[in-house]
């Protein structure tokens, strides 16, 4: 992860954060332009959320909190788990056009993602 992604979502985060809290000032105002609050809402919940998702679209959790750089296509940044088994699914990472494999932990349903040669 790049330090630029990171100010990124701190960025989108914090707009996201002062868009809800505005509507919901609006709302608690009490006057007819409250309603616009809804909007406000709705669109600060929807850049907090796609935030999340983004951080953890490819990359497992412990991957994520030990800093380390992504591996091949924003993947994970070494060897896998020997409890994740490689299945079929496999797609073409669009930001690096590289060929993702889908590993699964079949107890717990998580899946990794990693690039192929």
């Amino acid at each position: 992860m790049t330090t630029g992604s990171i100010v990124a979502r701190i960025i989108i985060g914090a707009i996201g954060a002062v868009m809800l809290l505005g509507g919901l000032a609006l709302i608690l105002s009490g006057s007819v332009a409250g309603l616009g609050g809804i909007w406000l809402i709705i669109g600060g919940a929807v850049l907090l959320i796609g935030v999340v998702i983004e951080a953890s679209r490819y990359r497992s959790q412990a991957a994520e909190h030990s800093k380390l750089s992504p591996g091949p296509g924003g993947g994970e940044p070494g060897p896998i788990e020997p409890r994740f088994v490689a299945t079929s699914e496999v797609f073409v990472d669009p930001t690096s056009n590289r060929q993702m494999r889908v590993y699964v932990d079949a107890r717990t349903g998580e899946r990794r993602y990693v690039a192929e040669a």
